[in-house]
Parts: structure tokens; sequence; C-alpha cells
């Protein structure tokens, strides 16, 4: 994996250099795509990006931000555990066994799993608390912001030899 890496950090200074020695015959490059705009809006200041896009009222409010903060927080303990089993992975990619890569998909299947029971018992919360159109908007922005995470990790992690 580190060999893996490191290639992809020389191929892309080179394409860097490459695109540099060029810049002068190329037009500007494109706009970032609103998928770009949103995964860095998601890197830097998620809860703004949701708040931007439930158009909650003040009484809304009130009751969807402790049901989010809930749900981020017990999201993150599930993340961290999908992401030791990767750390796992990449560090023992070159030597993996059977046995080993038995041991990373069941943490990965049952922190996907976990995670699937978190998001099934926060909109129940949601839908009782908030209107379900915003309860359902709220779980498609997280849905998106997850699948660009999850996208990044599958483009990094080659598969298993």
């Amino acid at each position: 994996m580190r060999t893996f890496l490191a290639r992809a950090i020389f191929v892309s200074c080179a394409a860097l250099a490459a695109a540099g020695a060029a810049q002068a015959q190329t037009p500007p490059a494109p706009a970032p795509s609103k998928v770009d705009a949103a995964r860095q809006a998601a890197l830097t200041d998620k809860r703004g990006l949701v708040e931007r896009n439930m158009q909650l009222t003040p009484e809304e409010a009130k009751k969807f931000w402790p049901l989010y903060d809930a749900f981020q927080g017990e999201l993150d303990k599930i993340v961290k555990r999908q992401n030791r089993a990767v750390i796992d992975y990449v560090n023992g990619e070159a030597t993996m066994t059977d046995a080993n890569a038995k041991r990373i998909a069941k943490e990965v299947i049952e922190a996907d799993a976990d995670e699937q029971k978190l998001r099934e018992k926060t909109l129940k919360k949601m839908l009782s608390a908030i209107p379900a159109r915003k309860a359902v908007r709220y779980f498609q922005i997280e849905n998106k912001l997850r699948t660009f995470t999850r996208n990044d990790m599958a483009e990094q992690i080659p598969l298993v030899k």
C-alpha cells in the first residue's frame, strides 16, 4: 500500500509539473463542480452545510439539532471503527492472510450494520420531531456526504491480493 501511495504521489507530482509547463497553452480550469463544492463544504463546515440546506423554522431547529448532534456523535464512533479496519488492511496488505482478511471484513460489515441501525433509529426520532420531508432531506444530505467519503476511500484502497 505504501508503494501504491508513493506511486500515486509521484504520478500526481509529475502530472502537476507537466500541467505547469503546458499551462500557457491550456485554457483556465473550469469552476469546481457542485460535487467538489459540497465535498469541500462538508470538510470545512458540515454543520453549516446541513443548516443551509435544511431550511428549518426556529421551532424545528430546536428539535432537530439535538438529534443531529446525537447522531453525529454515534456516527463518529462507527466511522472510527470503519477507519481502524481500513488501517488494519493498509498495514497488513503486503502480508494479508485469509484469517486477517476475514477478521477485517467482519469488522467492516458489523460497523456498516451498526451504521444502518443508527440511521433507522435516528430517522424514527426525526420523523416524530420535524416534518417528514425535512427528515428525509437530512438523510439525503447525510447519504451524499457519506458517499463522498466512501468514494474517496475506494479510490485509494487497492483490492486485496
